[in-house]
């Protein structure tokens, strides 16, 4: 589809340089996954298991107790999904309680509570009711407090924080009807106007915009004299004239969220609104969602805990052949793997989280991996589940009631997780952003011998740099501590399962995964960021070996911290085996693939080449536009914001 009059035409090279300029630059602090790409298993970064101070545990335990008192007695799960909306009372009473404010600092009115203790509020929450997890974390995460907290002036957050610690709803409006995961094309506009910016254009996709009170807006500040331009935040009253919502969208899951179309027409906004300078909107976007992103992986952790109760509860009740079904090793199998599965993903965001607290790691990739990992084994765990179930599965609840068995939600929880795999970063873009920074070691130093547009000097230049590099690190990826049979022998107690053996094939394998990303850099060079497939799985094996790391120290934690730790330490040994098999496989999809010949058929089916395979079928589908017009003007539908008070 051609650009419209009013948006930006880029090439796929400006865009990745928009791109490029947003993401952060430097690595100010340590990473442990930044680490395992380049070939060197960190367990330092990560053992033992950071915890947080007794006052902030006490503080979010007692937030805790009130909150799930609250889902239990007011909130309706069953409701909400008929209903396709939360009762304006329920969404008061959160209010009442603090919710709005469980990231906010106690001096604006909120609870303060940390990463770690906000996520499993989330996890607690949205295993009520998903939609009012996704209602807390789109105020919290993306929406208005996090930027102001990273970003805001004091000003700012003496003004706006308050509110949205107990009364006011907040929402991120970043993506357009034809603006996705490439910015660089975004069309809404804010120009300079006095001690105003005027904005307009249409934002899509607004989760919480149908209620918001405040908004974070992304749009485009043309460049002049005296203003620098380029893609800026703002925060922006719902009310200001000239903002309409014009549709509450509805999906296939998530049915009670609030999320809308929301059109800006000649909206004036005070200069003192803006979040950070002209031309930070971005970068600030990026920032916001290094923790932001933790809030999905807390969803998908409930998902799992509740995919387990299920899974237990009904194949120890349900009789095939004389036994349990849990007892057929086809069955046990599909157990085996959600436990196992939860177990890691709780691992990895309670990790992510409290390092994320303790600030001493620079966790950007933590995250997005995180958030990445969890919404694919969320969703095979899910997918898993229906299948347990069978035709109970495929069932509604609300028709298992209505027949006489016990209502279980296992159709509603596969659709209410779809969504995750695409928000805040969809799974294919999640890879190409972890991949960028995986591999912004071999960039910095070689990065302009691959660059097109440099100079010979600058190419011989940077030659010379990256022989250095190369000369000191190639060799270290030779031998390591996987090799020798005593090491991380701490992880071996008497009368524990051995997860020392799951530790060094990790350290064995991130040297591994480090070469065949040089050799691929060294065959494809400017090519590379073309070769998506590859990148993908390259991500793909980097996420399973920070998962069987985060699982197997989160074992050992339990194991001297908790009554659990034997069997901890069994989950662990499982759920390694079992990643252990998938790196197998993705290495060897390195290399043996079928990406070139997707390729060709790709330009086949858009020639029309394969038109014919298509005959005999209806489709159901409505007429209209691909993606609607989102042309600047004042709106011609009725305004469907609906503040809650």
């Amino acid at each position: 589809m051609s650009a419209t009059p009013h948006q930006p035409t880029v090439t796929e090279r400006e865009a990745r340089q928009v791109a490029e300029a947003a993401r952060e630059q430097d690595w100010r602090k340590p990473s442990f996954a930044k680490e395992l790409f380049l070939g060197r298993f960190r367990l330092d970064l990560i053992h033992p298991h950071p915890m947080p101070p007794d006052e902030d545990a006490q503080r979010g335990e007692e937030f805790l107790a009130k909150l799930r008192d609250f889902c239990e007695t007011k909130v309706d799960g069953a409701l909400i999904e008929r209903e396709a909306r939360i009762p304006d009372e329920v969404i008061t009473g959160l209010k009442e309680i603090g919710a709005l404010g469980m990231k906010i600092d106690t001096k604006y009115g909120g609870l303060g509570l940390t990463q770690v203790y906000y996520n499993k509020a989330l996890a607690l929450a949205g295993s009520a009711s998903p939609a009012i997890g996704v209602l807390l974390s789109a105020h919290q995460s993306i929406g208005v407090p996090q930027p102001l907290k990273l970003f805001g002036t004091q000003e700012q957050r003496d003004q706006f924080l308050p509110r949205c610690a107990r009364t006011d709803i907040s929402a991120f409006l970043l993506t357009e009807p034809d603006v996705g995961s490439d910015p660089a094309r975004l069309a809404t506009t804010a120009i300079p106007e006095g001690d105003d910016y005027v904005l307009d254009g249409v934002k899509l996709w607004t989760t919480n915009g149908v209620v918001a009170d405040l908004l974070v807006v992304m749009a485009r500040v043309p460049k002049s004299e005296g203003h620098k331009g380029g893609i800026t935040a703002f925060v922006v009253e719902t009310n200001s004239s000239g903002i309409t919502v014009e549709n509450r969208n509805a999906f296939m899951g998530l049915r009670g969220i609030e999320n809308g179309v929301t059109r800006f027409h000649q909206v004036r906004v005070p200069a003192a609104n803006r979040i950070g300078p002209e031309g930070a909107g971005l970068k600030i976007a990026l920032t916001t969602l290094n923790t932001g992103r933790l809030s999905l992986p807390a969803s998908c952790v409930a998902a799992g805990k509740w995919c387990l109760k299920i899974a237990r509860e009904w194949s120890a009740a349900r009789e095939q052949w004389g036994k349990p079904v849990a007892h057929h090793e086809a069955v046990g199998a599909k157990i085996s793997f959600i436990a196992a599965t939860t177990f890691a993903l709780e691992a990895v965001l309670d990790l992510s989280s409290q390092m994320a607290d303790e600030d001493r790691n620079d966790i950007r990739i933590e995250g997005a991996l995180a958030k990445l990992y969890a919404s694919e084994m969320a969703w095979l765990m899910a997918d898993e589940l229906v299948q347990i179930r069978g035709g109970r599965g495929f069932e509604t609840a609300e028709s298992l009631a209505a027949r006489g068995e016990r209502a279980i939600p296992a159709e509603q929880i596969l659709r209410d997780l779809r969504i995750n795999r695409i928000f805040e970063g969809s799974t294919e873009i999640m890879h190409l952003l972890i991949a960028r920074e995986a591999v912004d070691a071999h960039l910095s130093v070689a990065g302009d011998l691959i660059d097109p547009e440099k100079s010979l000097s600058d190419k011989a230049k940077a030659g010379a740099g990256a022989g250095l590099f190369y000369a000191k690190w190639l060799p270290k990826l030779v031998a390591g501590a996987g090799q020798l049979p005593g090491a991380y022998g701490d992880f071996h107690p008497d009368g524990h399962v051995d997860l020392s053996g799951h530790l060094r094939f990790v350290e064995r394998t991130a040297r591994k995964l480090a070469r065949s990303t040089f050799y691929a850099m060294s065959r494809w060079q400017g090519r590379m960021e073309t070769k998506q497939g590859f990148l993908g799985r390259i991500v793909d094996i980097g996420a399973e070996l920070f998962a069987m790391s985060a699982a197997c120290v989160r074992a050992e934690l339990l194991r001297t911290t908790e009554d659990h730790g034997r069997e901890a330490y069994q989950l662990a040994d499982v759920f390694c085996r079992q990643a252990r098999i998938r790196v197998d496989e993705l290495f060897g999809r390195l290399w043996t693939n079928t990406d070139d010949l997707d390729g060709r058929v790709v330009r086949g089916v858009l020639s029309g080449t394969y038109e014919w395979l298509e005959h005999g079928i209806i489709d159901p589908s409505g007429e209209g536009p691909w993606i609607a017009d989102a042309t600047p003007g004042p709106s011609k539908h009725d305004n469907l914001h609906r503040p809650i008070r």
